[in-house]
C-alpha cells in the first residue's frame, strides 16, 4: 500500500490524528476565535458609541425643531438615559423628542457612560435658539474610544469628534 506524505488510508477510512496534531489544530481554531471575538467586541463598542452620538445630536435638532413648530421656548434634560423632559422647570418639555441613546444596538444604553458639562436643562427659544451649550462624552466597555459632542451658543451648532490631546478633536465623520 502506498503511503502518501503525511497520511495514510485504511479502507476507506479517515486516517486518525496524532495528539500533537489535534492540540495545534485546536490551539489555532482557539485563538483565531478570541481574535474574531475580541475585533467583534470592539467594533460593536465603536458601533454603540456612533449611534449615541448620532442620537445626542438628533435630540438637539428635533428640539430645536420642536419650539420652533410651537412657536414658544421647550427645555430638555440629557441624562444617562438620554434626552428627557426636564424634571424642574419653567419652560415645558420639547415635544417628540427622541429619547434612547442606544436603541437598536445590542446592549443599547446600558453599556454607555455619558457625562456632560451641559446644565440640568437645556432651553431652547421659540424661533430654535440653543441657550445652553456645553460638551457631552460618550464612552463604552469595549473600546478605547471617547466620543464627544460640542454644543456651541447661540444657534446650537453641534460638532461630533473623538476625545484627544486638545479636547474635542473634530472628526469627518460622526
Amino acid at each position: 500500500m502506498a503511503r502518501e506524505r503525511g497520511w495514510r488510508r485504511r479502507g476507506g477510512r479517515m486516517p486518525a490524528q496524532t495528539l500533537p496534531e489535534l492540540l495545534v489544530a485546536v490551539s489555532v481554531l482557539g485563538l483565531l476565535a478570541a481574535w474574531t471575538l475580541r475585533d467583534g467586541t470592539e467594533a460593536l463598542a465603536r458601533q454603540r458609541l456612533r449611534v449615541a452620538s448620532q442620537r445626542v445630536v438628533g435630540g438637539l435638532e428635533e428640539a430645536r425643531a420642536a419650539a420652533m413648530r410651537l412657536g414658544q421656548p421647550c427645555a430638555l434634560r440629557l441624562g444617562p438615559e438620554g434626552w428627557r423632559p426636564p424634571q424642574t422647570s419653567s419652560l415645558p418639555a420639547c415635544e417628540g423628542v427622541a429619547s434612547g441613546l442606544g436603541m437598536g444596538v445590542e446592549g443599547g444604553g446600558a453599556e454607555l457612560n455619558l457625562t456632560h458639562n451641559l446644565p440640568d436643562v437645556v432651553r431652547f427659544t421659540s424661533n430654535g435658539l440653543v441657550l445652553d451649550g456645553g460638551t457631552v462624552w460618550l464612552r463604552s466597555p469595549g473600546t478605547a474610544l471617547v466620543r464627544c459632542v460640542v454644543v456651541s451658543l447661540p444657534l446650537g451648532i453641534t460638532r461630533v469628534g473623538r476625545e484627544g490631546p486638545s479636547g474635542c478633536e473634530s472628526e469627518a465623520t460622526p
